[in-house]
């Protein structure tokens, strides 16, 4: 028996790919500035540098996933004490970071990874330097939870 292939079955199935491959590349968004502060990984990175910056780690650590939290219980003590020190000293106030958002935030969602990105340039008398903080995130749902 000979079967025949219609050309539109053909195109009927390359229609189909395109599209699919256009529904994947859709999934993948970049939210830039003031439009972060209303996506859930944006509320969960403001929430935890305040927390952070206020020395509540136990609290902080409730905003990461459960691997994280494993992974920080796991820490020796004098370990968990000298990272929260650094961190701390290392963070901002939930406002200045909102702000820094705000001013130089790109947060990239892919599926059911986000990763905030804040690059920040500071001028003064001798030059300019430029920081970049990167955060990472799994989202399961409407939830966002800090995964590095």
């Amino acid at each position: 028996m000979i079967q025949r292939r219609s050309p539109s079955r053909h195109f009927r199935n390359a229609l189909a790919l395109a599209l699919l491959a256009g529904t994947t590349a859709a999934a993948a968004a970049d939210i830039k500035g003031a439009a972060i502060l209303d996506h859930p990984c944006g509320k969960v990175a403001v929430k935890q540098m305040g927390l952070v910056h206020d020395g509540k780690m136990e609290e902080a650590n409730k905003l990461t996933t459960k691997q994280m939290q494993d992974q920080w219980k796991a820490m020796p003590a004098k370990d968990r004490a000298m990272m929260s020190g650094m961190m701390k000293t290392m963070s901002s106030t939930e406002q200045q970071f909102s702000n820094d958002i705000k001013a130089n935030g790109v947060l990239a969602v892919n599926g059911q990874d986000a990763t905030l990105t804040v690059k920040k340039t500071t001028k003064d008398a001798s030059g300019s330097s430029t920081s970049t903080m990167t955060q990472k995130f799994k989202i399961d749902g409407s939830q966002c939870m800090v995964s590095q």
